[in-house]
């Protein structure tokens, strides 16, 4: 993978973030944590990312969506991937493959949780090739 690749990492769950970021930068990526939208917020007023990997249920239930809008509002070219248990958790199933779906889902991929490491890095791969 380019290891010149900026990730931004948004979780509330504490040990799938230090999961995730290990696994990211043992793939020699760059990798900036943040547990809320909130927080992510003000990173992104700081600091610039490549991609943002962002969990929909953190302090509200639609905090993820909603970070997703902002960033692709600022910069529609970042690549945003989703992950959720929300299908697991509720059956509901969300996606970002229709028309319809990427109007409200202002994602570039969706990855159900539990995430299988593999398909998360062949996500990364398709969405930062130059």
């Amino acid at each position: 993978m380019n290891e010149n690749i900026t990730i931004l990492l948004v979780d509330d769950d504490i040990d799938f973030l230090t999961q995730t970021r290990v696994r990211l930068e043992a793939e020699s990526l760059n990798v900036i944590t943040a547990e809320s939208k909130a927080e992510a917020e003000e990173i992104l007023e700081k600091k610039d990312a490549d991609l943002a990997i962002i969990d929909i249920m953190m302090e509200d239930e639609d905090a993820g969506f909603a970070l997703a809008y902002k960033i692709k509002s600022k910069n529609e070219d970042m690549p945003v991937i989703i992950t959720s248990a929300v299908t697991s958790e509720t059956g509901m199933e969300f996606d970002a493959k229709t028309e319809e779906e990427k109007s409200w889902i202002k994602a570039d991929a969706f990855i159900p949780k539990p995430i299988r490491y593999e398909q998360l890095f062949t996500e990364i791969e398709r969405l930062t090739k130059e």
